[in-house]
């Protein structure tokens, strides 16, 4: 019989492409490892695993049972998390993706009343892009999401948390920096500096930009808001950042506010359908719409 550990080793392996990385991974011995997935192999009657000498890689019947062999861990873990939950469904072990363009602008005003409303649950914060995210939690590595909503996003289920203004940023020079507030009708012929691709708030920026008769200068696109904020101070051009990101006395950046109607965004909280912990996810939720609730 097949056991769970050995489908845990050969997840490993596809994640690293190496037998070392895999085992310290997995916390074992390399040649543990590798006697295993031989073991495996024989007990199955296939090859799993093609053996180079830098990396490995898996054949195409090892790529279609680790679909299956992943289908079981995830079914294991939730497995052990419903017994948990029974015991305690507010306590253990939470991890949460969070994309870049939130978590270092959010988490300061979420994790004390978490911590304060939920201390028995250990929380693990992971930042990466969107896709990356969202495989995670497909894959049961992470538990839940926080991010901004996309109508492209599938196979889901959505707690929104509370919709967050976007802001027009201008170098104090700019002919915009000496508006009040903003229209924008404003943004008609403004060349508009953006995140690269992978950044959801770089697509929500882009609609309202495009539809406003703004145009994208392709010549930069930051890998984060600090450098997008940066390259925007140096006079390269203007910019929409989240309301969360906006820096109070900002000696190099003007920033002005819309007004209606808004750019904004939603962001939401994103988790498996029929997640095992579900008492869980609706404390994080109410605990963090409460903590933003008079934020905008």
């Amino acid at each position: 019989m097949v056991k769970i550990r050995d489908l845990q080793y050969l997840d490993a392996l596809a994640r690293h492409q190496h037998f070392g990385r895999a085992a310290e991974a997995c916390f074992v011995s390399q040649p543990t490892l590798s006697g295993q997935i031989m073991k495996l192999e024989e007990q199955l009657g296939l090859t799993l695993i093609e053996r180079h000498r830098k990396k490995v890689m898996l054949t195409a019947a090892g790529e279609e049972l680790l679909l299956r062999a992943r289908q079981v861990l995830r079914a294991a873990n939730d497995f052990e998390e419903s017994a948990k939950a029974l015991s305690d469904p507010l306590a253990g072990d939470l991890h949460i993706g969070l994309i870049p363009t939130v978590a270092p602008y959010l988490l300061p005003h979420i994790m004390a009343d978490l911590s304060a409303s939920l201390p028995n649950i250990n929380f693990y914060l992971h930042e990466n892009q969107t896709d990356v995210l969202l495989k995670k939690l497909d894959d049961g590595e992470l538990d839940i999401l926080i991010l901004s909503w996309l109508n492209t996003m599938q196979g889901v289920e959505r707690y929104a948390l509370f919709e967050e203004p976007l802001v027009l940023a201008v170098p104090h020079k700019h002919a915009l920096a000496k508006k009040e507030s903003a229209l924008l009708s404003d943004l008609n012929g403004q060349w508009v500096l953006t995140l690269e691709d992978g950044h959801c708030l770089r697509d929500e920026a882009l609609d309202y930009c495009f539809s406003a008769g703004a145009k994208e200068d392709t010549r930069f696109q930051a890998t984060s808001l600090e450098t997008l904020r940066y390259m925007v101070a140096s006079g390269m051009g203007i910019t929409l950042l989240p309301a969360l990101a906006v820096k109070d006395n900002d000696k190099d950046l003007r920033y002005i506010h819309f007004t209606a109607p808004l750019p904004t965004r939603e962001i939401c909280l994103l988790v498996r359908p029929n997640y095992s912990r579900m008492s869980c996810v609706r404390a994080v939720v109410a605990s963090i719409r409460q903590s933003m609730a008079e934020s905008f």
